[in-house]
């Protein structure tokens, strides 16, 4: 299962562990790009020990010792997402590139020795969230590349669903694609999931509603200090002409959309 450390991912790992009576039964893995808040790698550190989660990530080591990256200036927020994150996912999940994996008895990570792919992941992505997912099927099929072919997946009516796939098919499930950010916020209050800080204000009128690489990634004005208050603000419509993603810059640069990006692998 992919974990982002944002919201939607994080309520599928709570989701994982109220299925299995506790026990997450299989890897969470993350993308470090190397640039995330630092916030969100301490809260992931910290949740995978306190849970005995299986934690593994994986990195474009390449790209950022060649400094081809947007904060060293030497590649657009676009090119930057897709060498740090799609890149790195897509050779991370496939065993090509190495995999680093938390030892619990040290409290580090180690090499990891079963470069195995994963031929499935489970993915917190939601259809209202960004232009391009709305696209997506509860079950998507991708090639041994992770590359998705929009014009070529099957219709998913009256919850009936095509989950037969070719040998070598890779699939990305999506349990949560028609969930609205509302939703979400409201099952972490009714279960009390613990959050990354960032989520709230901490009493500078700012909060993140969207979380990802800090020089690429903005706050909002907002004095919601807890999941009800955030509920509250949901519920209030003052965000209703606001993109959830309105502070990402890479949307930005694309016009707003990610599509082609995530036709290449891209979470």
């Amino acid at each position: 299962m992919l974990w982002s450390i944002g919201k939607d991912s994080t309520v599928m790992l709570w989701l994982a562990r109220k299925a299995f009576f506790g026990h997450v039964p299989f890897p969470l893995v993350h993308i470090d790009t190397a640039y995330k808040i630092p916030e969100m790698i301490e809260y992931r550190d910290k949740l995978a020990l306190e849970l005995n989660i299986d934690m593994i990530y994986g990195k474009n080591r390449k790209a950022l010792e060649n400094k081809q990256t947007f904060p060293d200036g030497n590649a657009t927020h676009l090119e930057c997402c897709k060498a740090l994150k799609t890149d790195a996912l897509v050779n991370t999940i496939n065993g090509t590139w190495p995999r680093f994996r938390l030892n619990h008895k040290t409290g580090k990570y180690e090499t990891d020795k079963n470069p195995e792919p994963y031929t499935g992941v489970i993915v917190g992505l939601r259809a209202d969230e960004e232009g391009s997912r709305s696209k997506e099927r509860y079950f998507s099929a991708r090639d041994k590349k992770s590359e998705w072919d929009i014009a070529n997946q099957p219709p998913e009516f009256w919850n009936q669903f095509k989950t037969d796939f070719a040998p070598g098919t890779h699939v990305r499930v999506h349990p949560l694609l028609d969930w609205s950010e509302l939703n979400v916020w409201e099952y972490i209050g009714r279960e009390n999931i613990p959050m990354v800080s960032l989520y709230f204000n901490q009493g500078d009128g700012t909060r993140y509603r969207s979380l990802g690489c800090w020089p690429c990634t903005k706050p909002i004005q907002s004095n919601s200090r807890t999941a009800e208050d955030i509920i509250g603000e949901l519920g209030s419509g003052k965000l209703t002409s606001i993109a959830e993603r309105a502070g990402r810059d890479q949307d930005k640069e694309d016009g707003g959309g990610l599509e082609e990006l995530r036709k290449g692998g891209y979470m």
